[in-house]
Formats: structure tokens, sequence, C-alpha cells
């Protein structure tokens, strides 16, 4: 199985539908608030359900949802058929879709996933759809020694405040026998430096920064703003 087989299934990664409407709500609040104007077009590459995504759609001119597993992009299409300013699209959709089209492109919880070559090719794909002066956030970013404890007790946290601590509990209970910390083992899971990606970024010619705070409820986790070279709007 790979990640894409793996997403593309029902999951017990979300606890409950509590949790899961719960940390979709709070993704898309964060991107939201990233977005400085209401003429933006904006990309959520790999985006999973999104099941929030009308809140960033209220932000923008245009959201286009990306994702990789055919049965995620179904389910989107439909909750977001009446919402006109949503696209969902495929991976080849964006990857054949028109140059400096984007305002900003966000790619969140998904480094994790991608091996090195297929990161490289992300970025220069993103890099190219970005208009001159869009912004590229990588989100959700594993620095190397956080532990799967250090997940563990972000997601506590996080039901505690949301009211769903004891399905957390019990979830990750079922966690340990899944087959996600199966697909895990066998596939392992990507980690990156701070120094390390952002130097990955400024090669490409991004600015880069890391951001004070990460999109989600992991606060062990890193999310970066690279900007293309250019003026924006232009």
């Amino acid at each position: 199985m790979s990640w894409i087989e793996f997403w593309n299934q029902d999951t017990s990664i979300y606890v409950s539908a509590r949790h899961k409407a719960l940390h979709y709500r709070q993704v898309a609040r964060d991107i939201a608030a990233l977005i400085d104007s209401p003429d933006a077009v904006v990309l959520d590459y790999g985006s999973g359900e999104a099941t929030s995504a009308d809140i960033v759609a209220a932000r923008c001119a245009a959201l286009d949802l990306c994702d990789a597993a055919p049965n995620t992009r179904l389910k989107m299409a439909e909750q977001f058929a009446g919402i006109a300013n949503i696209r969902v699209l495929s991976t080849e959709d964006v990857q054949f879709g028109e140059d400096a089209h984007y305002d900003l492109i966000v790619a969140n919880s998904l480094l994790q996933y991608l091996d090195e070559p297929t990161l490289d090719g992300l970025l220069d794909l993103w890099a190219r759809r970005l208009k001159p002066g869009g912004r590229l956030i990588l989100a959700d970013v594993i620095p190397p020694g956080v532990s799967p404890v250090t997940d563990a007790l972000a997601l506590l946290r996080f039901a505690f405040s949301g009211g769903f601590f004891m399905a957390a509990v019990l979830g990750l209970a079922r966690t340990f026998f899944s087959d996600y910390r199966k697909l895990r083992g066998e596939l392992g899971i990507s980690m990156h430096a701070e120094s390390a990606l952002l130097t990955r970024l400024r090669n490409r010619g991004f600015s880069a920064r890391r951001m004070p705070d990460n999109i989600g409820h992991n606060p062990a986790r890193m999310t970066f703003e690279a900007i293309r070279p250019g003026e924006q709007g232009r």
C-alpha cells in the first residue's frame, strides 16, 4: 500500500467525527488568516477532505483544492458543488495548469509523505505556478527528533480543549494496531531540518522564513513561508 492508497480509503487517523471536523476547521481558519486580498487565487495542495474549505473560499476570489486520492476528490466535489469559487483538481490538473496563476499555495501536513525526488519536483512545480510575489506555505513540517509521543500529546491537548478526549485516548490505542502505523514503519515519514528546508527554498530563488506559529494544533511542527521573486500582481 502507498500513502495515496491509504488516504483513498476510510482511515482511523481521525478518532471521531468531531476530531475530523475540528481539525479541518482550525486548518481552514489558519489558511484563511494568510489570505491578504479578496482577489487572491489560492491553491490548497494535498488538501485532504478540507471539510471547512468554505471558510477559506469566503476570503478569496478562487480556491482550488487538489488531492491525489480520487475518493477524497469525489467527497469534496459533492460537498462544495454549490460554491462557485471552489474547484476540485487532481494532481495532473495542477501539473499541466497555467503558469503564474496563484497568489498563495498551501501544502499542509504533506511533506512527511513525500520522498526527496517528489518534493524537489513539487517545489519546482509550485514555483512555476505562483505569480511573481506569490507565497508558498509549507505547513505542519516535522523536524528531526519529534517522536510519535510528541504528536500523541499534542492530539490529547487538542482533544481536551475540543471535547473529544476519551475518543482520542481510544483512538490512539487503535492507531497502535492500525494500517497507518504499519505503513509508517514500512514507508517511513520524511522529516526536515529548518536550515535544510530554508536552503532548499532559497536555492530556488524564494525568499524564505520559518513562521512563528504552525498551522493546525501541533506546535512541535513547523510552518514556512516562501515568496517568489517579483512584484505581486504583475
